[in-house]
């Protein structure tokens, strides 16, 4: 039996997911605010069967397999910019990175400890400005071809490294939106409850932001409600 016969939605998932980070593909957040001279960064979006531990429900989608899965870490409680709060692994391009996809792979060895020889870098997406951190964000898809074991690297930079099955990232009672009121102003964003064994965490914001348009623009996304509230990392609140 060949791996194709075994798993054949994940690799239609690694097809779909190929396909939006192909030749001329379009920004996945448009119309963001931007700043006059940002700095460069990347994140890097890991998709693949990262363990052999399914999700609990099966997605809408055909392509979204139950083993399916996406890398995220838990960013350290003790860190100035925003501590406690669940990212993709990613940060500053360097001058000695060759490029996007080499910066976040080093930095993603760098957070999780993962092999970047078993990654494959399915492509690069347009950049996001990130105007309140004055950064240029370039997403960078890929797909984890041969997996290696992750972990937290610099407990000082990050209090877990876990994944996420996608078709429980897409269950719409684990979607919700997070709002940021401030001076009589209100901000409201995609948001997602997810667990990893240090407990529930509410991804929001930017990281948040590129997984709701990623599952939109692929034909993902499940029905949710938009009205429901998720709450903020305690943080945020006040």
């Amino acid at each position: 039996m060949t791996r194709a016969d075994r798993w054949p939605s994940v690799d239609a998932a690694r097809a779909a997911l190929a396909a939006v980070a192909g030749p001329g593909a379009a920004t996945l957040v448009p119309a963001m605010p931007t700043t006059a001279d940002p700095r460069a960064a990347a994140v890097l979006m890991l998709f693949g069967v990262l363990d052999r531990v399914p999700a609990d429900r099966s997605a809408a989608a055909d392509a979204v397999h139950r083993d399916l899965d996406v890398l995220l870490l838990a960013r350290a409680s003790t860190l100035r910019s925003h501590p406690g709060e669940v990212a993709f692994p990613g940060g500053r391009i360097d001058p000695g990175d060759a490029d996007a996809p080499a910066a976040a792979l080093r930095e993603a060895r760098e957070e999780t400890g993962l092999d970047p020889s078993g990654v494959e870098v399915l492509g690069t997406l347009p950049a996001v400005p990130l105007a309140h951190s004055n950064h240029l964000v370039r997403p960078v898809l890929g797909w984890w071809r041969d997996p290696t074991p992750v972990r937290v690297v610099d407990q000082r930079e990050s209090a877990a490294v876990f994944r996420t099955p996608v078709a429980e990232l897409l269950d719409p009672a684990n979607r919700g939106v997070t709002v940021l009121r401030r001076g009589g102003q209100e901000w409201r964003g995609p948001a997602f409850t997810v667990r990893s064994d240090q407990g529930v965490h509410t991804l929001w914001g930017f990281t948040a932001m590129l997984l709701d348009a990623l599952f939109d623009r692929i034909g993902w996304t499940e029905p949710w409600d938009a009205s429901h509230e998720l709450p903020l990392p305690a943080h945020r609140r006040t």
